[in-house]
């Protein structure tokens, strides 16, 4: 029924009206639900979809870099500690290197590598100074030998081919750099036997001299850890 002065809508317009609102209402419920879901797909999902969680927490663990393992350079950041199969060699050494400044007249004498080897480039820098050759290995009249034989005793097998390509590639290359009389190292029983002066009873060769050092220093690259103080 219609009044007078009363403009009611029709019945399409109430329907078009409902309709707006019902939109309206749906377009807020969708702007709060997506944030929603959005920061529920961030945190993992929810405590259904336990499978998509495993896979993201694979992920993560895979990405974290491998812990550096012992007797290995980290990142070129500096070397590690000894390696466990190396431990009782750098601890012998290192004794040995303790007797040498305490008892064998050495107090400069340096400290063994990482790898348990001996830094022969700084031990015999110590040995070319005038009255200081004599001992520079085992100490003065032989005080430090026991600790010395300990810690030849304690070094771990080496590849005897191995070494011996190195001191062969190390004989040639100091040839090539002027000393001419330097020997190629041997095998005697599966052993690498290094090369060098060819009578180290009665030397030839001046290790002393600018030229044999700066051979040495040409060649060092050419001999593996630890063979440095053998050839």
């Amino acid at each position: 029924m219609n009044f007078p002065g009363m403009n009611l809508p029709d019945t399409n317009s109430r329907a078009a009206a409902t309709n707006s609102r019902a939109a309206a209402r749906l377009r807020l419920v969708t702007l709060v639900a997506l944030p929603l879901l959005a920061l529920s797909v961030a945190c993992g999902g929810g405590s259904g979809d336990e499978s998509g969680g495993a896979d993201k927490k694979d992920t993560a663990i895979a990405d974290v870099p491998d812990a550096p393992t012992a007797g290995t350079a980290k990142g070129d950041g500096g070397p590690s500690a000894p390696s466990a199969g190396r431990s009782a060699f750098y601890d012998a050494q290192l004794k040995y290197v303790q007797c040498m400044r305490a008892k064998g007249g050495y107090k400069d004498f340096p400290d063994p590598r990482l790898s348990g080897y001996l830094d022969w480039d700084k031990v015999n820098e110590i040995g070319s100074q005038p009255g200081r050759n004599e001992g520079i290995k085992g100490g003065r009249n032989g005080v430090c030998v026991p600790e010395l034989q300990a810690a030849m005793t304690a070094e771990p097998e080496r590849d005897q081919q191995k070494s011996y390509e190195s001191m062969l590639a190390h004989a040639k290359c100091m040839r090539d750099n002027g000393v001419s009389r330097f020997t190629n190292p041997t095998m005697s029983g599966g052993n690498a036997q290094p090369g060098g002066d060819p009578n180290p009873a009665s030397p030839s060769i001046d290790s002393n001299s600018p030229a044999y050092k700066k051979a040495r220093e040409a060649c060092a690259s050419k001999l593996l850890d630890g063979l440095d103080g053998m050839q």
